[in-house]
């Protein structure tokens, strides 16, 4: 169990005025970004409207995990583009659900797809936790489950402003208000960062891995 000590260092190295300040600005991005992409200009096109959302979702993905590793020169920039990434391939299942790869079908789906079901986030995080330690990459890697929950949650989040959660087998939530989208989202890699640094997990990132964790 962390000490008294290690719990309130955790909280104010996630709570520093730089950290605060990337979350302020990934706050505003999401207001404002969402408020652009309701134009109708981009909503008659489906393309347009398809590569314009996903493009958000990865620069939230982005965003959110450069924040969680500290806004530094040696952060390692191909991390945050792979976190960008995986926020944004969880749409694939929309073209697997459709069973093809036409746009118009994968965005007029009778369900919504598998990996837009939230409880498959801790499941899949814990499962490649555990195999990573089988295959012995827990230091070289452990950052990896984190990366993952904090871009997909971040992509399942901007999502329920219009579906509301998917909380399989429990159902789904009412859609999410646009206030409290904004708000979980610029808090996100906060929360994320103290529970890592509770369980140690940014300390074998900064020992084993290079990654810069001084925020």
């Amino acid at each position: 169990m962390a000490s008294e000590t290690e719990k309130t260092r955790a909280l104010l190295q996630s709570c520093s005025p730089q950290s605060l300040m990337c979350s302020l600005g990934l706050g505003v991005f999401c207001l404002v970004v969402d408020r652009l992409l309701q134009f109708p200009v981009i909503q008659q096109s489906d393309w347009l409207r398809a590569l314009s959302d996903n493009a958000v979702h990865c620069v939230i993905g982005m965003w959110s995990w450069a924040i969680v590793t500290g806004i530094k020169k040696k952060t390692d920039f191909g991390e945050v583009l792979f976190a960008g990434f995986l926020a944004s391939v969880i749409d694939i299942d929309h073209f697997f659900l459709a069973g093809s790869l036409s746009l118009k079908a994968a965005l007029t789906l009778p369900r919504r797809p598998f990996l837009h079901c939230s409880t498959v986030i801790p499941v899949v995080a814990l499962t490649l936790k555990l195999a990573m330690h089988l295959l012995k990459l827990k230091d070289s890697w452990c950052f990896l489950p984190w990366m993952l929950c904090i871009a997909w949650s971040s992509h399942h989040i901007r999502d329920g402003i219009r579906h509301g959660l998917w909380l399989c087998p429990f159902g789904k939530t009412s859609p999410l208000p646009f206030w409290l989208y904004v708000i979980v989202t610029a808090s996100l890699p906060h929360v994320c960062s103290v529970v890592m640094h509770l369980t140690g997990a940014r300390q074998i990132m900064s020992s084993k891995h290079g990654v810069l964790i001084d925020v």
